[in-house]
């Protein structure tokens, strides 16, 4: 008979520890706004109410020990935690039945009450820019789902996905209010169900369709749209540069009817500025070139080093070079995507449900949004291995503050 062998595998985390998770205390703002959920889906044999579920989701996002509804499960029997979080023993089966009873929309009412919270930076607003207007940044992203979540439609039969639908507001370097779908989710019909009065939305060119633009101004809003290269018009105007023009790249300042034919310029009431802003591809680190990439639609996308960058907008008040700022801080948006994506650890979904999952998905909005209000800053990489630092007990309060007392002022 021969002798079992020990086959090579990672070993088996240890189990969480009473000091492994600290600083709950920094809930306190956000248990009382978490209350009104309490009684959500409400049951006598109900051990795990939403409130409860939010607040270790949150510690989820706060503490790396925790990777798993498993993890989550042992961190409800630590005294700590249940203290301070006033949660109970959960058990895994309790946390896959609530990511299908409780409703997402409660906690995207909490998410936006919270992003209300966050001021604007008098620093972040552009010169000329009336300080009434709020500037968001509005795109989406996907985030890749198991084969087995059917709902999670994208691509095909073997690909699954959930697109996130941000709106971003610039001035305040936040989130300001979020859409969960499938993967095949439509963006531009997202933003224009949420549209508002008073916004100033900065698009790519994914959002370039006539009845949007259209429907932004008749919400009495405007936008700064990124159009194709191939995009026709007739000219009705031209717009001298002023030296501050030419610095910020731009190269002609038009006024024009969009569209090729009648029918498409129908579309729109008004003419809108057409800018054309010359753009120099920084080079690529290393001695190799990028190479091009196909893109989910089999389409190839290569980086060109130079380019004319076609903007349109409704704003004939505002000067060439603001309209090719706003449009340039647009990739804020994308900044925060890679940081709510890799270093947030979103990318990891807990649960299979489309409820669960968007449950997920606003916690972690929400886990951003309580680090600037924490710190008064936008969320960094190195002020949230502070923050998970001081959760695990590795840094204690004097050394956290000191960290957010030195995080250097804003400019622009």
């Amino acid at each position: 008979m021969t002798e079992p062998t020990n086959k090579p595998g990672r070993a088996p985390r240890p189990p969480l520890r009473q000091g492994d998770v600290r600083g709950l205390k920094y809930f306190n703002c956000i248990s009382a706004l978490l209350e009104k959920l309490h009684g959500h889906k409400d049951c006598h044999n109900r051990q795990l109410h939403y409130d409860e579920l939010a607040m270790l989701l949150l510690l989820h996002y706060f503490n790396p020990a925790l990777t798993s509804l498993r993890s989550l499960v042992q961190a409800s029997d630590l005294k700590n935690v249940r203290r301070r979080l006033g949660v109970k023993h959960v058990s895994l089966g309790s946390l896959s039945e609530a990511s299908r009873v409780f409703d997402p929309t409660l906690l995207r009412e909490l998410f936006a009450e919270l992003a209300g919270r966050i001021e604007s930076d008098p620093a972040r607003l552009p010169a000329g820019l009336p300080p009434e207007l709020a500037v968001l940044a509005v795109d989406g992203t996907l985030l890749e789902a198991l084969p087995r979540m059917a709902w999670a439609l994208w691509l095909d039969s073997e690909h699954r996905a959930l697109k996130v639908h941000l709106e971003f507001d610039i001035l305040k370097g936040a989130p300001a209010a979020a859409a969960i779908t499938d993967g095949n989710g439509n963006e531009k019909e997202v933003l224009r169900e949420s549209l508002q009065a008073n916004k100033l939305y900065a698009l790519d060119a994914g959002y370039a369709r006539f009845t949007l633009f259209e429907a932004i101004r008749a919400k009495g809003s405007s936008f700064v749209a990124r159009l194709h290269d191939n995009s026709v018009y007739e000219l009705v105007a031209e717009r001298p540069l002023t030296a501050a023009d030419q610095a910020a790249g731009v190269v002609s300042d038009k006024v024009v009817w969009l569209g090729s034919t009648a029918a498409k310029r129908a579309e729109l009431s008004v003419p809108l500025r057409l800018i054309a802003v010359h753009i120099k591809s920084p080079p690529e680190r290393g001695l190799a070139r990028r190479r091009s990439r196909v893109s989910s639609k089999k389409t190839f996308r290569h980086r060109p080093e130079e380019y004319d960058l076609l903007l349109a907008s409704d704003r004939l008040d505002l000067s060439a070079e603001m309209i090719a700022l706003l449009y340039r801080q647009r990739w804020q948006i994308e900044l925060f995507f890679r940081w709510l994506k890799c270093l947030l650890g979103l990318k990891h979904l807990v649960f299979e449900s489309r409820e669960g999952a968007t449950i997920q998905i606003y916690c972690a909005l929400i886990a951003s949004l309580l680090i600037s209000l924490w710190t008064g800053r936008k969320p960094t990489k190195r002020t949230l291995e502070m923050v998970q630092f001081y959760f695990q007990g590795w840094a204690d309060l004097e050394e956290l503050e000191a960290h957010i007392a030195g995080l250097p002022p804003i400019t622009r």
